[in-house]
């Protein structure tokens, strides 16, 4: 019995029905804002103010694609999750299965043999042992003999049942499994194909909204909006982080693991535009890869920010936060408890990225920390 070929002929066998549903309906609503404002920006761009009106309405719209791609990312992250658990669940029940069906034919050849052991005993019977007048006591050792060999037989038939028993049971098992697992994997394509939909939706709109930044005065002063965002998402923060006197906070003695393996493309400090700094560092990694929480701790922010994208604040406690941007999808939300090495968020290019990637900043009582002094390379 080869359950996985079992299970991919029904795959390939497999039809997905697409339905139209208020997903596909936002999106379809989103392509039109974009192609009004798409329209706007072709017939006039004489003005300041009007540029800075449609770069507005991109953001907005941007927003909406990012936060889009996060909903369709964390679903298949979740279904690839129980992919993972009904592939383990069925490798365990192919094993069991095998070790049932050796142990039935085991017991089949036991029982086979007592048969015939009680059918070789069966030719003295009790009546002719005792008209040859044989001893008592041998008749008593006979006899108790043929009780073992008849409790033996009974014992080993009642095994035999118990583990057809079983076996029927994890085929059953298995038959439910399979018909799980085809469903999701029907349902992984429909959310893949979702996923890339989304993808091409944001990035026409980010096409245009770097129309809108042509200028570097235009990029500087996006930057220092964006900075000004997330200083205010940081002091909400800390008044937040203000409820959690319980937690431990970060040591630069003990030095943490980076949230996420990649190479280090922006460092602390170093200049970003004109006099505006990288305030954390940028990690080049790919979209999709795993991020971690760098210690335990109490997610205060999960949310999209201008700029940053996708964003998820840990409170660490004694004034220590970590905060990382730019992710695909949040997979934990504001309130919850994470702990050291926990998944927490994955890669992405949120913020209107054109590359995928993590920002990742560390701060003590709100001012930005170098993260090299925490965590090792």
């Amino acid at each position: 019995m080869n359950i996985r070929l079992l299970i991919k002929a029904s795959i390939i066998a497999g039809f997905l029905p697409l339905s139209i549903s208020a997903d596909a309906t936002d999106l379809e609503r989103r392509q039109s804002e974009l192609k009004s404002i798409q329209s706007q920006i072709n017939q006039q761009q004489s003005t300041v103010k009007n540029t800075t009106k449609q770069r507005e309405s991109l953001i907005s719209l941007l927003k909406k694609d990012e936060q889009a791609i996060a909903a369709s990312a964390k679903k298949v992250n979740s279904t690839k999750q129980q992919l993972s658990k009904i592939d383990k669940a069925i490798a365990a029940l192919d094993k069991k299965f095998a070790t049932l069906d050796k142990l039935k034919k085991l017991q089949q050849k036991t029982l086979s043999n007592q048969l015939a052991s009680a059918y070789l005993a069966g030719n003295h019977d009790y009546s002719k042992m005792l008209l040859n007048q044989q001893s008592p006591a041998s008749i008593e050792r006979l006899l108790a003999y043929y009780q073992y060999l008849n409790d033996a037989r009974i014992a080993s038939i009642k095994q035999l049942k118990t583990t057809i028993v079983e076996l029927d049971e994890i085929k059953l098992q298995q038959k439910r499994n399979q018909t799980r697992l085809n469903k999701l994997v029907l349902e992984q394509q429909q959310q893949a194909k979702d996923l890339s939909q989304e993808q091409s939706q944001r990035q026409q709109t980010l096409a245009q909204l770097q129309k809108t930044l042509s200028n570097s005065g235009a990029k500087l002063e996006q930057l220092q909006i964006e900075q000004a965002s997330l200083k205010r998402v940081i002091e909400q923060a800390l008044l937040a982080s203000n409820n959690n006197p319980s937690l431990d906070g970060l040591s630069s003695r003990n030095k943490l693991k980076w949230p996420t393996k990649g190479r280090i493309k922006s460092s602390f400090g170093s200049r970003r535009s004109g006099q505006v700094k990288w305030k954390g560092v940028t990690i080049a990694a790919s979209e999709g890869q795993s991020i971690e929480a760098i210690a335990s701790g109490k997610v205060i922010y999960a949310d999209w920010l201008r700029g940053f994208g996708m964003v998820l604040v840990v409170d660490h406690g004694k004034g220590y936060m970590s905060l990382y941007g730019h992710a695909q999808t949040l997979l934990k939300a504001a309130g919850d408890t994470v702990n050291k090495r926990e998944s927490i968020a994955l890669v992405g290019r949120s913020g209107g990225q054109t590359e995928s990637g993590l920002y990742f900043e560390v701060r003590h009582k709100g001012q930005a920390v170098d993260p090299a002094r925490y965590c090792k390379r």
